[in-house]
Formats: structure tokens, sequence, C-alpha cells
């Protein structure tokens, strides 16, 4: 599932519904933008952790902003959790891997939630625009995946 959330509030809205969804693990994938609300990070983190089973960090549109400084911010805030539902944190800097390690991780009553792009369709590194739309990435990692099935 994709989904733009991109704030504390609709990614602990978000990991709320989808636990009420399934039986199985909640699977995150997500980044932070760059270039934006720097205080917001920590705490996307820490929702994550307190809301999914198992939350792979990577990049959004990092902007000018390395994509390690703000990676860092999320999994600062992820340690301050002193009581995880997280069973693991992952960080995998390039977002197209992480897609892929989260489909790949997930079993059958699993959900897998890929947040914070939504219906955006390149991502901004540097002062670079590449396509990049989550659901096509999504679907060609699935497609991927039933190949060697």
């Amino acid at each position: 599932m994709v989904d733009y959330a991109h704030t504390p509030d609709g990614l602990e809205q978000l990991l709320s519904a989808a636990s009420d969804l399934v039986d199985g693990r909640v699977i995150i994938v997500f980044g932070c933008g760059g270039d934006r609300d720097r205080s917001k990070r920590p705490l996307m983190g820490e929702t994550a952790v307190s809301n999914a089973d198992m939350v792979i960090v990577t990049a959004d549109n990092s902007r000018t902003e390395t994509t390690e400084e703000i990676i860092a911010s999320i999994v600062e805030g992820a340690g301050r959790v002193l009581r995880p539902r997280a069973e693991v944190v992952t960080v995998e800097p390039d977002r197209r891997a992480a897609i892929s390690l989260a489909l790949r991780s997930a079993t059958a009553n699993d959900i897998v939630l890929i947040a914070g792009k939504g219906h955006e369709t390149v991502q901004i590194i540097g002062d670079v625009s590449s396509e990049f739309d989550d659901r096509v990435v999504a679907t060609e990692q699935w497609k991927k995946l039933e190949e060697y099935r």
C-alpha cells in the first residue's frame, strides 16, 4: 500500500489503520524530505517503531541535504522509544532496494506500507529530479519476486 503520510500524525493514522486490517506484521518503508521540517524527523522515527513491526528507513526527496543526515535523525528518534513494537529497524538508503526488501520480508498475512511520497512521480536528490513512483516501483519489485517463486 502506497500512502502520502509524511507527518507523524499521518504516519500514526496509517499504521493504526493498517494494524486493524491484518493479522500479520505491519512493515513500513519511509523517509523524510530534505530542506523541510527537520523537527518532525525524530518524531517520525518514534511513531514508526511504536506502531509497526518492521521499519525500513530510506531516502525520500533529500534535495540539498544528505540522505544519511536525514536518516540519522529518523533513527535517533526511533531509539528514544523504550518499548518499541518494531522487531527491527533497517536502514536502506536506496528507496528501490528498501521497497524490494520490504516485499521480500513480508509473509502471507503481513502488510507492506510505503509512505511519504504517495502520488509523487519524481525523487529529488541534490539538484537532480529522477522519475520515481512508489506505485510503479512496488509493482515492478513484486513482479520480480513472483518470477522467483
